[in-house]
């Protein structure tokens, strides 16, 4: 029996790809730098970035200051940038994802996350409509690990107090989490409400995994063996 539903957050619960994003190319394009010589800085930070070790501010400010261009006025300006577009991914929501949680409460379903995020999406996150849903949230930045090390699923699982076959995951595959949920015993199926070729998302349909077209099928899943 199925006693907690995990999700992931991006492509999963909220998306990126219905509103402007503000990522590498933007951020170069604002600080004047060629994609590439920017991304050197950038790119390198990104594991950083999403285990809590460096923040947002701290990489752009690096980035600024390696190729001499730094300016305090455009380094808030580019932060002000970044926070204001992920906070617009939350107004985008699919129309069922708040009926979907509200019936897995009523279930007396426990709702956990576990994300892979940066410290500002954090912040972003714990302000969201989503985040007093969630019984357990395991956010990469304050964990210090990542999807697809085991470590983070085990960490959400002793939160929850459930063995991973008492579990279904949900997420849209990206960052080989459906894997390494199944590898530990969970459920694993695909959120594929989100997906829509030509974007520019982490993944497609991934064969091996059942796919959800929409959030309600989630509580369906509830009394399958």
């Amino acid at each position: 029996m199925i006693k907690a539903v995990i999700f992931d957050m991006y492509e999963t619960l909220v998306t990126m790809c219905r509103s402007d994003s503000y990522k590498g190319a933007n951020i170069a394009a604002d600080l004047g730098l060629d994609e590439k010589v920017f991304r050197e800085v950038w790119d390198a930070s990104e594991s950083d970035r999403t285990v809590g070790i460096r923040n947002f501010e701290e990489t752009i400010r690096l980035s600024m200051e390696v190729n001499d261009c730094f300016s305090d006025e455009l380094l808030q300006d580019i932060v002000g940038k970044r926070s204001e577009a992920q906070k617009e991914y939350f107004n985008h929501l699919h129309p069922e994802i708040i009926p979907m949680l509200h019936e897995l409460k009523k279930r007396q379903v426990k709702v956990a996350l576990i994300s892979n995020c940066y410290l500002e999406e954090r912040d972003i996150i714990k302000q969201s409509i989503l985040w007093d849903y969630f019984d357990v949230a395991c956010l990469s930045c304050e964990l210090g690990v990542k999807k697809p090390q085991k470590e983070i699923f085990e960490i959400c699982l002793a939160k929850l107090g459930l063995f991973a076959e008492e579990c279904l995951y949900v997420g849209d595959g990206g960052s080989h989490e459906l894997d390494k949920a199944k590898e530990l015993g969970m459920r694993a199926v695909q959120a594929a409400w989100y997906l829509d070729d030509g974007l520019d998302q982490p993944v497609g349909r991934l064969p091996g995994f059942k796919q959800l077209e929409s959030p309600m099928d989630v509580p369906s899943l509830l009394s399958e063996k």
